[in-house]
């Protein structure tokens, strides 16, 4: 029987149906006891509540690996892609059907080694969707191998006697490419900043970054514990248009006032610092979008000749 439109192709816009978190709840969670991925999964779809996102028009894109798993626990439409390859399906289906609501969920393998490619093109093309990086410093689903953030000096099973080199910086590296419109860092211990990071970038219009600095329970438990337990040794960036969870001011009060829009200042407060520094480093959404340039009228070579000649006979004596 034929239909005059389907979940995928109607407008939504007066839409009278209401969602819970639950709704948004897939299968049950099959991540290790502590590890970050759960509190993440939990500010998602908190996000997925709040902004009353309808399932059939948000779609969750992973490549490989255990925060990969992310779109079976979950109810909207989802993409389990292949390693390194979230972000150029992602980006498929954005610009096919930009209507939908797109998030791309990689690791720091996924994303920085076999898909670090992608990312930088994802960043320059700026099309509107987020990209969650959560960033355990190792390679967790296939059993402990160093990964493109591994601390320097961190053993695994291909380096046991630690990492050879300096990790990569996932923050510095964004910066770096040109159109980059949004970058953010947030860490997995803090509900609430994680929560607030997720949803301004949702609402930030291009392409944007989060870095989710996380644990693995089973062989990265280590990586930020010092920063844990002593809240000193985090330092929030804040600004009226950055990010802020007002119920996290009594408990870490290193605050640092960083305007977004000052790329510059961005860039320097993602180097390597005595304190791990959170929240918005640049945001910028006057940066050019590839969904819109691509829809612009591309004049043939003869109308360019054609125009040319007309301002030629217009200023001729």
């Amino acid at each position: 029987m034929e239909t005059s439109c389907s979940f995928l192709s109607c407008d939504h816009d007066d839409d009278e149906r209401s969602w819970t978190m639950e709704d948004y709840a897939g299968a049950i969670p099959r991540w290790c006891p502590g590890c970050g991925d759960h509190a993440i999964l939990a500010a998602v779809e908190r996000l997925l509540e709040t902004e009353q996102l309808p399932p059939e028009r948000t779609v969750f894109v992973s490549g490989i690996g255990c925060s990969s798993r992310f779109p079976h626990y979950l109810t909207t439409y989802g993409f389990h892609g292949i390693h390194g390859r979230a972000l150029p399906i992602a980006t498929g289906v954005k610009l096919r059907r930009p209507d939908l609501h797109v998030f791309a969920v990689m690791g720091d393998g996924d994303c920085c080694s076999i898909g670090a490619g992608h990312w930088i093109h994802a960043v320059r093309y700026n099309v509107d969707m987020v990209a969650l990086m959560l960033d355990n410093g190792i390679y967790g689903l296939t059993k402990n191998q160093t990964s493109p953030t591994t601390p320097q000096g961190h053993p695994s099973n291909t380096q046991p006697k630690g990492s050879h080199l300096m990790p990569l910086n996932p923050l510095s590296a964004t910066l770096g490419v040109s159109n980059a419109s949004f970058v953010a860092q947030t860490a997995d211990w803090m509900p609430a900043h994680v929560y607030a990071t997720i949803a301004a970038a949702f609402r930030h219009r291009g392409f944007s970054f989060v870095r989710i600095l996380q644990r693995c329970p089973q062989y990265t438990d280590d990586l930020f514990q010092e920063a844990v337990r002593n809240p000193n040794l985090v330092e929030m960036l804040v600004h009226p248009d950055g990010v802020d969870a007002p119920e996290l001011e009594k408990i870490f009060k290193n605050r640092r006032v960083h305007d977004p829009k000052d790329l510059d200042m961005g860039r320097h407060l993602a180097e390597p610092f005595d304190r791990i520094r959170l929240g918005i480093f640049f945001r910028d959404e006057s940066r050019q979008r590839y969904e819109e340039l691509r829809h612009q009228r591309i004049h043939t070579a003869q109308e360019r000749i054609d125009r040319l000649n007309e301002e030629f006979e217009k200023y001729a004596v």
